[in-house]
């Protein structure tokens, strides 16, 4: 059986998909994927890709992900499935690239600076 694999990243999640021909099964950190994303959005936003290219019901998805929180979990089981799909067929790429779902996000949190409480938010001023 051929298997198809893709990392995605997000944030400071990272999310290694391997896509094996099959019913539909998705397993993310060997849960299944009503388990691990309790949040429909989640669930929805990482399976957009094979919603995209009419493939849910080909392929088998295993995921492992680590980092972050669910929100960024997500989205790096998108970029790896994604990914994951464009080597099993580089034709996708037309119906994928429009979408945005192959193209990493960059942006990361800001780090804290010294002398403020946050990144950017400052302690409190006082003229007197």
């Amino acid at each position: 059986m051929k298997t198809y694999a893709g990392t995605g990243r997000r944030k400071t999640s990272v999310a290694q998909v391997r896509l094996m021909s099959g019913t539909g099964n998705v397993l993310v950190n060997r849960q299944p994927i009503q388990e691990y994303f309790t949040v429909e959005h989640y669930r929805r936003d990482a399976l957009l890709p094979l919603e995209l290219t009419k493939t849910d019901a080909q392929f088998d998805v295993f995921v492992t992900v680590r980092g972050g929180g669910k929100s960024g979990q997500s989205g790096a089981v998108r970029l790896g499935v994604a990914r994951a799909l464009v080597i099993y067929n580089e034709e996708l790429r037309a119906a994928l690239r429009p979408a945005g779902v192959l193209t990493r996000d960059p942006r990361m949190v800001e780090r804290k600076k010294y002398g403020q409480k946050k990144a950017r938010k400052r302690f409190q001023f006082s003229k007197r």
